[in-house]
């Protein structure tokens, strides 16, 4: 009897990347030359939110530009973060909090299963929590649905893990 082969595909962000990215960018904030004198800051609240203050909308863009920049040179998602509305905060300073999402949503997870199927490959996917299991008895066809999920986007970074 031939054993199926799986792999999972998952939406994991590496926090202690995601920290090293933040704390980079809040050390680049106190030494240039546009930030001094000003009293904005970034900081990772917890594992699911990072908080940005600053002065105006600009400099907000500005720190999450930079916030971006690291994050790509750490390998970190970008398309992880999901920057929420800019409010008014104390001493004239607007705020902004920003989402860290990870994990497949049950929605996201719903729609690549649904492509998965639209492929009409002989592979079974099941939906486990914040990941999404796909078996077959075939390598080559576990290889065309990572081929092919990697080709559309979902608005979320996924990652491929567990082949076996």
């Amino acid at each position: 009897m031939a054993k199926d082969n799986s792999f999972d595909i998952v939406s994991e962000v590496d926090m202690q990347e995601m920290d090293n990215a933040v704390n980079q960018t809040s050390k680049e904030i106190s030494q240039r030359y546009d930030f001094k004198g000003s009293n904005a800051s970034i900081t990772l609240e917890n594992e699911n939110e990072i908080k940005l203050t600053g002065e105006d909308d600009y400099k907000l863009e500005t720190i999450l530009d930079m916030l971006r920049v690291r994050m790509a040179k750490r390998n970190v998602p970008l398309k992880c973060l999901n920057p929420g509305k800019i409010e008014p905060a104390s001493r004239g300073t607007v705020r902004q909090t920003i989402k860290i999402e990870k994990g497949l949503s049950k929605e996201k997870a719903k729609d690549v299963l649904a492509f998965i199927k639209t492929l009409k490959l002989k592979v079974q996917a099941q939906i486990m929590d914040d990941k999404i299991r796909v078996t077959g008895a075939k390598r080559d066809d576990l290889q065309a649905v990572i081929q092919a999920v990697k080709s559309k986007d979902f608005d979320i970074d996924l990652q491929f893990i567990n082949m076996r």
